[in-house]
């Protein structure tokens, strides 16, 4: 039985191993999407001021969200290729044959990608929201001399109209834009305040605005009038479709963004269900990760022995695929049916953990 001091020899070798693989990995995986993503950004050089340059640094701005999205799959296959060279030498079946179990040298991926995973939901959580906000504004002032993001903020201008708006999101399903946390500024020909509309938020459905919760105020010479509606039609000329543009999606907010935008839908009585769907596949995230590369791993013993590469990445590719399937599966059944998100994120890698027990007790 190996002891002491060799087992973590053991682990150094085990993460050397699976490290380099999952590094090698997840640079080809987010290297192939960013390329993807740059070739569909060429088509919109030489729309208004987008340049190449800029393309160029849209794309490098979102690497780190890709980062973050990627590193699951990446986790997953550089998992099972790092094990794959270790059997490849000899060096695994003589693990074995030194007494660790297939559970021990599990937990050996599994610690060193613990704690690389750390790391990954701190990129998450900083440089990746931050790299998207920097990338869609940029995206947006290059496109449009008329829309502009500052700070996280929606600005917007429709003629004499100067609009504003805090958090704003779409429902590409019924074909609608939500802004929340309007302020409407209009001016006279020259320049003066003429009305300031504030709105809890404008809604776009059917080719019209309307406004909610409004309370309207009217400046003249030396005097000022104040309106409230419960709604308001809006005759504005703004495009939607260009205000989708430069949302972020909930996916790509961080935690905290996410609590403030549920807290403040569910003030309002909105539907929060998209931020709420997005914070819980935040928080179980790491568990995700960790979840499909220790229990998808020992399924694979066998082959690993046997198969060349082409084999482990395809055993790969199957499992990452088959999990996200399940995962978006059950997620959208469970919000069709008023599951909660947390148990609907919870389920599939409770399902992983089952089969990954019983594979164990059979071949204990």
């Amino acid at each position: 039985m190996i002891r002491g001091p060799v087992l973590k020899r053991v682990d150094r070798l085990v993460a050397a191993s699976v490290l380099g693989a999952v590094a090698v990995a997840w640079a080809v995986i987010v290297g192939l999407d960013a390329f993807r993503i740059f070739i569909g950004e060429l088509n919109d050089v030489g729309q208004g001021g987008y340049t190449l340059a800029r393309a160029v640094a849209y794309v490098m701005l979102t690497v780190p969200r890709r980062c973050y999205e990627m590193f699951g799959y990446a986790a997953l296959i550089g998992g099972l290729l790092g094990l794959g060279g270790l059997a490849g030498t000899g060096e695994l079946t003589a693990l074995r044959a030194a007494g660790l179990s297939k559970l021990r040298i599990c937990a050996s991926v599994a610690l060193a990608l613990g704690l690389l995973t750390i790391g990954v939901v701190v990129l998450g959580e900083t440089l990746g929201p931050y790299g998207e906000r920097k990338a869609q504004a940029l995206q947006l002032a290059a496109k449009s001399k008329d829309v502009a993001l500052a700070k996280g903020v929606l600005w917007a201008r429709d003629g004499e109209t100067v609009i504003g708006a805090r958090h704003g999101r779409t429902r590409a399903a019924q074909g609608e834009v939500d802004l929340d946390g309007v302020r409407v500024f209009e001016f006279d020909p020259d320049g003066r305040l003429r009305a300031l509309s504030l709105a809890g938020h404008a809604i776009h459905v059917e080719g019209r605005w309307t406004l909610h919760d409004v309370r309207r105020t009217e400046f003249g010479d030396g005097s000022a009038a104040s309106t409230k509606e419960d709604s308001h039609a809006w005759d504005s000329r703004l495009d939607p479709g260009l205000l989708a543009s430069s949302i972020v999606k909930a996916q790509y907010m961080t935690l905290r963004d996410l609590g403030q935008n549920i807290a403040a839908l569910e003030r309002n009585r909105q539907d929060a269900s998209t931020f709420r769907e997005a914070y819980w596949a935040r928080v179980f995230y790491p568990l995700d990760v960790l979840v499909l590369v220790f229990c998808a791993v020992p399924f694979a013993f066998g082959a690993l022995r046997s198969g060349g590469l082409s084999k482990r990445l395809f055993i790969g590719i199957v499992l990452a695929l088959g999990f996200y399937l399940l995962q978006r599966a059950i997620v959208s059944i469970g919000s069709v049916y008023g599951f909660h998100p947390a148990a609907a994120n919870l389920l599939p890698p409770l399902i992983l953990v089952a089969l990954a027990v019983a594979y164990f007790r059979r071949h204990a």
